[in-house]
């Protein structure tokens, strides 16, 4: 599907990450997801490219302006042309540097921000703990002020990119219960009393780092608080809706990667004596999954459209998520029945994105979480 909002200057980028992609990231995701890394120099060459650069200023090295469209063109071509693991170890500096940007020092911007945005160092945001990852609301780990600097106590837990990343922005509670007593820091990964481990063996995103980050009395300057006290979350709300806008449109990249593949098997694989999409079964379920991605794609376009006409869009985005996990769901199930046993092994795109749908319906806010939000979001 055509997307008429797409300017010249999104496709240009769209189709510099695609060449990226097929040249220096597809041939070689099966071997990283089996090594469970990928080269430091992915990131750096995605830097190059202005991938970490949207609603960064271009004093810092970012592309100077900010396009839900083209966040959207970003991460539907990695859900194409890579696997999860890679895709989120790279976007996890994506969800961290809006409040740089916007709330911390000009140092920080001018070292930190300016490393991370060119892929030099990682960055993550550390909000998730092991008591609760989507109930931000009861967040333990706490921040106790002590003259010009605040105590950080607490451990957080799920955070991608955590193992290699050099900076982080850290939620810590600085008041009282309930959103409002929750503050935002920045932390340097070479602060005494920090320590982090990897959360183990994953279903799925396995050349991703995700680590377990513990605070043992870190001493945190204030200077290093993001904003006012208390108001950490507001910070971070525009960050939870582009994560969960960049996922849809990387589901609907993964829904797409699957289609393709699935024609490309049902026109080459033969039963009975003629090919697999000559069998009326396989006709329809690959009717049914270009329908579906039709429809994601129509409704990524519509919330785009929203995002940029300026209107509140935390509802729109929370059933966009959940919309897109459903059906990419679908289409994985469909394309696994498709090419059956050849799809239960190892090294078979389709059976990447079976591993990994169920991340993308968790990670960035469940689907109950969505539906929650959408419905309270909506007034009701």
């Amino acid at each position: 599907m055509q997307n008429p909002f797409e300017t010249e200057e999104i496709r240009a980028f769209r189709h510099s990450l695609a060449q990226f992609l097929a040249q220096e990231v597809w041939p070689y995701v099966d071997e990283w997801d089996e090594e469970g890394h990928f080269p430091w120099s992915i990131h750096e060459k995605a830097g190059s490219l202005g991938v970490f650069g949207l609603g960064i200023d271009e004093a810092y090295g970012g592309l100077g302006f900010d396009n839900a469209f083209m966040r959207a063109a970003l991460w539907q071509e990695f859900g194409r042309g890579c696997s999860g693991g890679v895709t989120a170890s790279l976007a996890s500096r994506n969800i961290m540097t809006g409040p740089i940007q916007d709330l911390a020092s000009e140092e920080i911007k001018q070292t930190a921000l300016v490393e991370i945005v060119s892929g030099q160092k990682g960055g993550a945001l550390a909000i998730t703990e092991p008591s609760g990852g989507s109930d931000v609301a009861n967040m333990a780990t706490r921040a106790e002020r002590d003259g010009d600097h605040y105590i950080l106590n607490g451990s957080k837990t799920f955070i991608t990119g955590g193992m290699h990343a050099s900076y982080f922005v850290v939620g810590a509670r600085t008041g009282g219960d309930g959103l409002d007593g929750i503050s935002l820091f920045f932390l340097r990964d070479d602060i005494a009393g920090f320590s982090r481990e990897s959360v183990g063996r994953k279903m799925g995103w396995w050349a991703s780092d995700t680590a377990t980050l513990h605070f043992d009395h870190c001493r945190v300057h204030a200077s290093q608080m993001l904003g006012q006290e208390g108001q950490g979350f507001l910070a971070i709300m525009n960050n939870f809706n582009f994560e969960r806008l960049g996922m849809a449109a990387q589901m609907l990249g993964m829904a797409e990667l699957c289609f393709e593949q699935s024609v490309t098997y049902a026109q080459e694989r033969k039963t009975f004596g003629r090919p697999l999409v000559q069998h009326q079964s396989i006709r329809h379920k690959l009717a049914d999954m270009s329908s579906k991605i039709e429809a994601m794609q129509a409704y990524v376009y519509q919330v785009c459209w929203l995002v940029e006409e300026g209107h509140k869009t935390a509802a729109e985005i929370a059933k966009l998520k959940l919309f897109c996990s459903k059906e990419l769901e679908f289409i994985a199930n469909e394309a696994m029945q498709i090419f059956g046993g050849a799809a239960y092994l190892r090294g078979n795109p389709v059976e990447r994105v079976y591993r990994e749908v169920k991340v993308m319906s968790i990670g960035g806010g469940s689907q109950e979480i969505m539906r929650d939000l959408a419905v309270r979001q909506m007034g009701l």
